[in-house]
């Protein structure tokens, strides 16, 4: 009998013998990240679907023309050159917003959180960088087999935080804390990649003079910032920063993160929030509430009938995008973190960690609002309706499929009698 109880403690917990643990307890602002992304995703999300459906039948409908024409029309100073449609201020302008605290989500995980240490971010890291790589390689591999459009291989690279912090709350409650958080943090990194393909593959016209106006912008953000400058005084110096960035050819929705990463991070005294985390607090209503939902309203709109949605998905593009976020980012995902935990000597804490991964990393595959924006970047006219088909079929599969593993695996746990993580 006394042999028996080690090997089975051991089994239950899963250590190896530098007791280092796959998904560990969170750092405490790890904590704190996760949960503020917890409560103010569900509702962004809701309204994200709700947006979308609307714009689907209003594009589907014998109305379209006034869809279409909304979304065309030109406003702005043309004078600068923002004289811009409605879709593209939507895009180039709301989305600033976004990446504005895409970037401050990403500056205090790398300050205080999951990313905060090269050891706790390895993991996470190498895991992005795998559901990145495998539905990119997928794509490319469809395409190029099918003489198809291999340059939309960055469509399916992208996890929409938003639609998967929605589905893991609703059937994931069971799941243990780490392993959801792990989701948030290789989302959160997933977009930092995101944010460097935008900024790299789709610069056009480069233009230094306004590049450098620019950059020297956002040290002034910086430096006001850091002064404790007044909110509509750094709301201005961002604007003219994100106009010169975008007069100079690079995607002006990097600006956002570019002046986020200037905002400090670290903690302070009396447990009191950094600036990072009140700015967060400040804007992420406006982005999850508007928005992320008005761009989506205008690059979701397509006709929707079982013509077109049929010849769309007999394209290479659609069928790259679908097996890239469905099949390639689980399979991404899983096996860098297989990978990762070898080679980082980190073993599962509990039975059945790996298939929990597997269903958290199902959600992964609703790419949606990055996805959109990079098929917006990279295609034109039909490929670029195609493009949206084959997003919006992934999407709805991958919510679908990890609703319901995430469900069993749920089950799993309340039959096992663990108790409720935090939520």
């Amino acid at each position: 009998m006394g042999d028996h109880q080690p090997r089975a403690g051991k089994r239950r917990t899963g250590r190896g013998q530098n007791g280092r643990v796959l998904f560990g307890p969170l750092t405490r602002g790890g904590e704190r990240n996760f949960l503020d992304t917890l409560r103010a995703e569900n509702v962004g999300a809701l309204l994200l679907l709700l947006v979308s459906v609307l714009a689907l039948a209003w594009a589907s409908s014998p109305w379209e023309s006034a869809y279409r024409a909304i979304s065309d029309f030109r406003l702005g100073p043309g004078q600068v050159g923002l004289d811009l449609p409605v879709a593209t201020w939507a895009t180039d302008g709301l989305l600033a917003f976004f990446f504005f605290v895409v970037g401050l989500e990403l500056k205090r995980e790398f300050t205080t959180g999951e990313l905060s240490s090269p050891r706790r971010a390895a993991l996470p890291v190498i895991a992005a960088l795998g559901g990145m790589a495998a539905p990119a390689l997928i794509y490319l591999l469809v395409n190029l087999a099918a003489d198809g459009q291999p340059r939309g291989w960055a469509v399916p690279t992208a996890t929409d935080i938003a639609f998967a912090v929605a589905v893991i709350s609703a059937f994931g409650r069971r799941l243990p804390t780490a392993l959801r958080a792990f989701l948030l943090t290789l989302a959160v990194a997933d977009d930092f990649g995101g944010i460097i393909i935008i900024a790299t593959v789709f610069a056009h016209g480069f233009n230094l003079v306004t590049l450098l106006a620019g950059l020297a912008a956002i040290g002034v953000f910086a430096w006001l910032v850091r002064r404790g400058a007044h909110p509509a005084v750094l709301l201005v110096v961002g604007v003219l920063a994100w106009w010169a960035i975008h007069s100079s050819g690079i995607h002006a929705t990097i600006t956002g993160a570019a002046l986020a990463f200037t905002v400090p991070a670290g903690a302070r005294k009396d447990d009191e929030p950094s600036v990072a985390e009140r700015f967060e607090h400040v804007w992420r209503p406006f982005t999850a509430g508007f928005a992320v939902p008005v761009f989506a309203f205008f690059a979701v709109g397509m006709r929707v009938d079982p013509a077109t949605i049929g010849d769309s998905l007999s394209s290479p593009v659609a069928i790259g995008i679908i097996l890239g976020l469905v099949v390639g980012k689980p399979i991404g995902i899983v096996t860098a973190t297989l990978l990762g935990a070898r080679l980082l000597r980190l073993h599962p804490e509990a039975k059945g960690a790996w298939l929990d991964l597997l269903a958290v990393s199902c959600t992964a595959g609703v790419g949606f609002t990055v996805s959109l924006l990079v098929n917006s970047l990279t295609f034109q006219n039909g490929a670029g309706e195609v493009g949206k088909a084959g997003i919006l079929v992934a999407s709805v599969s991958s919510a679908v499929l990890g609703s319901a593993l995430l469900t069993w695996r749920s089950r799993v746990h309340e039959r096992r009698g663990d108790p409720v993580p935090v939520s």
